[in-house]
């Protein structure tokens, strides 16, 4: 998984360009309204929400903007349309297999979107069950190891029901089944440990390693993907060489 971790990490350096195109506030809105309608508009019960709200702090949005998001969230707010939640299957060139975390109000524009842009670069758009079956979803926290000892992390993500800790590099990290997430946040916090990271994902079952020049081409179309305001997450089964990461950092 650490392929996908330092991806995540190069992400978030080249973050500033998201800002520049004015997605951060859009994204974090949708993530707060749906975490406060599947689990309530109480940062001290709903685990996700809460986690969502202190992302969307760190990016200075407005108390306002996250205030009204939780209302719409909750429903107490009718304030625009109604977002769902759905998973798209799909490959990208090369044959990567592709799943597309999306929160939208237009199912229709987002399959178009994505279609558009997945045959544009080499690749299609699945059915349903096409691809799934090559994830597994889990509950997935990055601790930061600088400000944190491994073998207490260790213990505590034992105790909450981890399936597997590791480090890799700068960060910690836990993954534990669905069910333990919220479990597994209240240990950490409980414990005093930092989650600089914590979301439910997709994680791949095989991974496939290609060529960098490949590589960077399914990476490219990834971020295309990422650049759609109705697209939350993209997991994919790529395996990144040391020699891609370093090509793609030489790019952020």
């Amino acid at each position: 998984m650490s392929g996908h971790s330092k991806w995540a990490t190069i992400k978030r350096k080249k973050g500033a360009a998201d800002a520049k195109r004015g997605q951060v506030f859009t994204r974090l809105t949708r993530e707060i309204v749906m975490a406060a309608r599947e689990g309530g508009g109480d940062v001290d019960t709903n685990f996700r929400l809460r986690l969502a709200v202190e992302k969307a702090r760190s990016q200075n949005m407005p108390k306002e903007n996250i205030e009204r998001a939780i209302k719409r969230g909750t429903g107490e707010s009718k304030e625009g349309e109604a977002f769902e939640q759905i998973f798209y299957e799909g490959y990208g060139p090369h044959g990567v297999a592709m799943m597309f975390e999306c929160f939208t109000e237009n199912r229709n524009r987002t399959v178009a979107e994505l279609r558009h842009l997945l045959s544009k670069a080499g690749g299609s758009l699945g059915e349903a069950g096409s691809v799934g079956w090559q994830f597994k979803r889990v509950a997935y926290f990055a601790v930061p190891a600088a400000k944190a000892n491994f073998d207490k992390v260790f213990e505590v993500a034992v105790e909450g029901g981890a399936d597997d800790v590791v480090q890799d590099g700068d960060t910690i990290e836990i993954y534990a089944p669905v069910e333990n997430f919220k479990l597994m946040g209240d240990a950490l916090r409980n414990a005093k440990i930092e989650i600089e990271e914590a979301e439910l994902r997709m994680i791949p079952l095989n991974e496939v390693e290609l060529p960098v020049d490949q590589a960077l081409q399914v990476l490219r179309t990834i971020e295309m993907i990422e650049d759609l305001d109705d697209v939350q997450n993209v997991y994919h089964t790529l395996r990144l060489s040391d020699e891609a990461i370093a090509a793609l950092e030489s790019e952020a």
